[in-house]
C-alpha cells in the first residue's frame, strides 16, 4: 500500500462531506470511497457541526471581547504637553545655533 502525503481539504469540501454523513443516506465506507477520505476523518468532520449546533440557535452567550475605553481628555492633555515641549526645545536649540532655520 502506498502512503499519501497530508492533504489539505477546503472548509467547503469538509462541510459537503459532513453534511452527507449527517444525512445518513450512505454508509461511512461508501462516503469514504466516494470522497476519497478515510472513514475516521469523516466521523471527525461529522461531529464538529453537531457539537456546534447549539451555538447557531443562541447557545451559551459568548463574552464580548475586551475593548479598552479611551479617555480623550487625557490624550488631548498629553498632545498639548508634547507640543509645548517641542516648541520650547525648538526655541532653545535655535538660540544655541544647533537647529537650522530651514525647517
Amino acid at each position: 500500500m502506498t502512503s499519501r502525503l497530508c492533504r489539505k481539504h477546503t472548509p467547503v469540501f469538509k462541510a459537503k462531506v459532513a453534511l452527507a454523513a449527517i444525512k445518513g443516506e450512505m454508509t461511512l465506507a461508501e462516503l469514504a470511497r466516494q470522497f476519497d477520505v478515510h472513514a475516521n476523518q469523516i466521523t471527525q468532520w461529522r461531529s464538529q457541526p453537531l457539537e456546534g449546533a447549539a451555538d447557531v440557535f443562541g447557545g451559551e452567550a459568548r463574552p464580548e471581547p475586551f475593548v479598552p475605553t479611551v479617555d480623550v481628555k487625557t490624550l488631548h492633555a498629553k498632545i498639548g504637553q508634547l507640543i509645548l515641549e517641542n516648541v520650547f526645545l525648538e526655541g532653545a536649540l535655535s538660540k544655541a545655533g544647533l537647529l537650522s532655520a530651514k525647517r
